[in-house]
């Protein structure tokens, strides 16, 4: 541990951002908006970390036809601040599309484009932005007997280490791919989260794939099995999952009022029964459902080759992977019935599995620290309402997640719905804990 004096001249952030997907870049707008509007002595010291070299965002599922399933309105920052010129509809106007999208009368645009809009809020906040810096540790800094600075740790693509101090982490990694026991990616197998990058791969290859199998009955898995069977006309492309059918994911008008802030308020309090009744019930508004379009379009197209004799596109239901052995000319798949126990062999070219992701624990990276932070009787973080880490009474410091908070916070920790009311919350707490000061020459110099 660290250890600084009250007199240390080394320079101090009030906040550094670990990451920077959407949660955080709306955080960082959230900062630039409220700085813009304060005394100088008032404004947020802030940096945002991030290992890539540029913005991107699941890039590997921006399939040209794909929808977001969130409303434009649940942007950056609308839902915080209507007024901002950091919104959707600002982007829009930018490029010279507001008009085509109204008439359009769409809530949804595609997802290329809200990637190219957060693309274009990102280029704004650049300089709180540096990127390809890798956080290798945040580390306590120790002050009269207690850790009032966190120092974070950051390693380049060159190998050059550098350290930066801060009063508040925002730890926002993002989530992580989640594969089967036993299952290693591979140049054959696939997660959807790469599907683009390995497709583009598989097309400089000049090979020409005879079957894809993909796994999973989610949006994702049903988004590739429509992108692999269009872009590969002579291939065969088998849907492996153990439901009967695609689910439709409930859009409805009452249902959806599970994203909204007010439901976190109230499922922050509700007994832990409670919460995990709210997340039974509501589950099929985002886990293992399908738009309905999409489905209706598939069942379309498994129909329309019935009728023609060429079955591409095949459903193999109520089934599971039983096994998977990656070979040199291709993958073997063992596919078995969840109702006969029948087994069918599959020689793919490759396999997606579309099994979603998980949320890292966030105080892997904190070291020693990690061991000051609190946890409930079922070993998970202790959160505050403003998504700060519980810790033990020795900790100055705030330590807050954008994430991994789904058993207390509820359905809308890892998702866009909330984005924008979670980054003025964090915001919020993080300035009442910060005294006022007069800020270090260059309000965000390295």
């Amino acid at each position: 541990m660290s250890h600084v004096s009250a007199e240390s001249d080394v320079p101090v952030y009030d906040l550094i951002g670990v990451g920077f997907g959407p949660s955080n870049l709306a955080l960082a707008i959230a900062v630039a908006e409220r700085n813009a509007g304060v005394a100088q002595q008032n404004v947020t010291n802030a940096l945002f970390l991030e290992r890539q070299k540029s913005f991107g965002w699941h890039r590997g599922m921006l399939i040209d036809d794909a929808t977001m399933q969130v409303s434009f309105l649940k942007d950056l920052v609308t839902l915080r601040n209507p007024t901002s010129d950091f919104g959707f509809l600002s982007y829009l106007q930018d490029r010279g599309r507001l008009i085509d999208f109204v008439n359009h009368k769409n809530l949804f645009p595609l997802r290329i484009e809200f990637h190219d809009y957060l693309e274009w809020a990102a280029a704004r906040v650049r300089d709180v932005v540096h990127y390809g810096q890798e956080v290798v540790s945040v580390r306590p800094v120790e002050q009269d007997g207690v850790v009032a600075y966190l120092d974070v740790e950051t390693r380049s693509a060159t190998g050059e280490s550098t350290v930066r101090r801060a009063r508040n982490v925002v730890l926002g990694t993002g989530l992580r791919p989640k594969l089967p026991d036993g299952i290693t990616i591979s140049e054959r197998i696939w997660h959807n989260r790469d599907l683009l990058t390995n497709v583009a791969k598989l097309r400089e290859s000049k090979a020409t794939p005879k079957r894809f199998v993909v796994v999973g009955a989610g949006q994702s898995a049903a988004e590739a099995v429509a992108y692999l069977h269009r872009t590969f006309a002579d291939a065969e492309v088998c849907a492996v999952f153990s439901r009967y059918g695609y689910s439709p994911a409930d859009d409805s008008s009452f249902a959806n009022r599970i994203f909204d802030p007010a439901a976190v308020d109230e499922y922050y309090v509700a007994p832990d029964q409670v919460k995990q009744m709210m997340m039974n019930y509501h589950a099929n508004t985002n886990y293992a459902v399908v738009d309905g379009e999409l489905i209706e379009d598939l069942y379309r197209r498994v129909y329309q080759e019935k009728v023609l004799g060429t079955q591409r596109l095949r459903m193999l239901n109520v089934s599971r992977v039983a096994n998977v052995v990656d070979g040199p000319d291709g993958v073997r798949v063992t596919v078995e019935s969840l109702i006969r126990g029948l087994e069918t062999e599959l020689q793919a070219d490759a396999v997606v599995y579309s099994t979603g992701y998980r949320s890292g624990d966030p105080t892997e990276m904190l070291g020693d620290l990690g061991t000051k932070c609190l946890r409930d009787d079922q070993g998970r973080i202790a959160v505050s309402r403003d998504y700060r880490l519980f810790t033990k009474s020795d900790v100055d410091c705030g330590i807050y997640v954008q994430g991994s908070t789904e058993h207390t916070h509820g359905i809308t920790s890892s998702l866009l719905s909330n984005v924008a009311i979670r980054a003025g919350e964090i915001l919020e707490s993080v300035v009442g804990r910060t005294p006022a000061r007069v800020p270090m020459q260059g309000a965000y110099a390295s």
